[in-house]
């Protein structure tokens, strides 16, 4: 993250509204922002995880999907997800699939820090091994979809607020997280089209 890094602030519509430096919107009264969530499979579909960097601001050590991030202002989020996975995991994406366009959650962390984020998810492929960066990922793992949702639905998984809120509407799509469906990319809020 650059000191004049920014995220693009938005309104319950998804309207665009401004912009806030990265480094300072998160706290107590984080406004609502754009993000995005990303899952990686691989060609058997297993899922790759990802624990967050200890020295992360907002759940530090947490085991979460893939990855996730902001875009910059002007940036679609398709380019977004592919910056980030390959600055976190040293992966390059091929397709980029839009999920869940309108997803959006609020969470607080035991400290009063609060994440508030329009955080539409996409699905990747990958055909090579994550290199993880250390300033953003401490760990990762593959694991196998169904084992994963399992043990996320069965709270035998600690895993990040926003991915547990995530997971079972990824369910819905269907068994197969290779054969999901993608959603049309004019369902994205406006922030992000």
């Amino acid at each position: 993250m650059t000191p004049d890094e920014h995220v693009v602030l938005v309104d319950s519509a998804g309207n665009a509204i401004g912009t806030a430096a990265k480094a300072t919107v998160h706290g107590p009264d984080t406004p609502l922002h754009l993000a995005f969530s990303s899952y990686v499979f691989d060609e058997q579909g297993q899922i790759l995880l990802s624990r967050r960097a200890l020295h992360k601001i907002t759940w530090p050590g947490v085991w979460t999907n893939s990855c996730c991030g902001h875009p910059l202002p002007g940036e679609p989020l398709s380019a977004a997800v592919t910056r980030r996975l390959s600055h976190e995991l040293g992966l390059a994406a091929g397709q980029v699939d839009l999920l869940l366009p309108r997803f959006s959650y609020r969470a607080v962390m035991d400290s009063g820090i609060v994440e508030r984020e329009l955080c539409p998810v996409y699905r990747v492929i990958a055909a090579s091994e994550a290199v993880p960066n250390p300033d953003e990922v401490e760990d990762v793992r593959w694991m196998p979809w169904k084992e994963f949702t399992d043990g996320v639905l069965g709270d035998r998984l600690a895993i990040s607020p926003w991915c547990r809120e995530q997971v079972p509407q990824l369910i819905e799509l269907g068994a197969d997280p290779l054969a999901w469906r993608a959603a049309d990319p004019t369902d994205l809020p406006p922030a992000a089209r």
